[in-house]
């Protein structure tokens, strides 16, 4: 007989320390630029109303875990989609189940740290602005983070509905609405770009010598245009980023020039790839989310849940 614990939707963001899982991820990272993870390609059973998506993963030290996702049209906001799904963790020495858990907070958590990472290692050291574009479910998460580690930096919020950019911007002790997206890219030295686009909701233009761009959202198109991917200095979490069709690679890296070079951002934590090269650079990291962060995400939540006695135990 096997013991599992079950978190629901409440204690897995419970459980997900906002300091201990970036600490995970940065190890996650660092071990996909060591190409140390095992990881084979997403893979996705289809309907005609969605589709159900896996991801398993193995990051030594860290855990077994996989990710079941189905990503289906949602009635209530017509032309969004709703993602929702479950995390298993098994031990990675055995191979017994661990622990499941709600993906849709670990999903959030993890992308937002991995954001935060990326501009932890590449944003120049004396930005003293941040902008958020978006005021989804991504975008909240990584207002909420940012206001964890960091709440005395100002956030600038954007957002097509003002009611929402309040709302998100609330969650930041320094957070504002900004007038529009433009506004917020042009006063911020490190950027967060966290929308569902399907067309660039960035312009080369709007942004400063020396920005920082992370963008985790454009699932379904890019969401930096063309002139901000030439011009950038490109970072990913892993090379299908690039070498991969979407939805797995992004759309913004594909068809890159022979020899365009896209650095791991976790090489650029352990030292191995140098990362910004001086102040005036334009930096972007394109994150399309990796099943070994899942991992990381999935062994903090189960680590915290258990010390505190978090969850409900149940027997297979």
């Amino acid at each position: 007989m096997s013991e599992i614990l079950f978190l629901d939707g409440a204690r897995t963001r419970a459980a997900l320390d906002p300091h201990r899982v970036l600490d995970a991820v940065a190890t996650a990272l660092v071990a996909i630029g060591r190409d140390e993870v095992s990881v084979p390609p997403r893979i996705a059973a289809r309907t005609p109303h969605g589709l159900l998506g896996a991801m398993p993963g193995h990051v030594p030290g860290l855990g077994l875990a996989a990710k079941l996702v189905s990503v289906f049209a949602d009635p209530g906001r017509p032309g969004r989609s709703s993602h929702r799904g479950l995390v298993a963790l098994f031990d990675e020495t055995d191979g017994r189940p661990l622990a499941l858990m709600d993906a849709e907070p670990l999903t959030e958590i993890r992308t937002a740290a991995t954001a935060t990472l990326s501009a932890r290692a590449l944003a120049r050291p004396d930005v003293t602005g941040v902008a958020v574009v978006g005021t989804g479910a991504q975008a909240r998460a990584q207002i909420a983070l940012l206001a964890a580690v960091d709440p005395g930096t100002p956030v600038a919020v954007a957002g097509r509905d003002p009611l929402r950019a309040g709302s998100a911007a609330a969650l930041h002790p320094a957070g504002r609405i900004a007038e529009n997206v433009e506004e917020a890219v042009r006063g911020a030295g490190t950027v967060f770009c966290c929308t569902g686009a399907v067309r660039p909701v960035i312009r080369r233009s709007w942004l400063a010598p020396g920005t920082h761009v992370s963008s985790v959202g454009g699932s379904h198109g890019p969401e930096l245009d063309a002139d901000t991917v030439r011009d950038a200095a490109l970072f990913a979490e892993w090379p299908g980023a690039a070498t991969t069709p979407p939805p797995s690679g992004a759309h913004e890296l594909q068809d890159l020039p022979p020899g365009r070079r896209v650095t791991l951002l976790g090489q650029v934590l352990a030292g191995t790839r140098p990362g910004r090269r001086d102040d005036a650079e334009l930096t972007v990291f394109k994150s399309t989310g990796h099943a070994a962060l899942d991992v990381a995400a999935a062994h903090v939540a189960d680590a915290v849940a258990r010390a505190e006695g978090w969850g409900t135990r149940l027997t297979l």
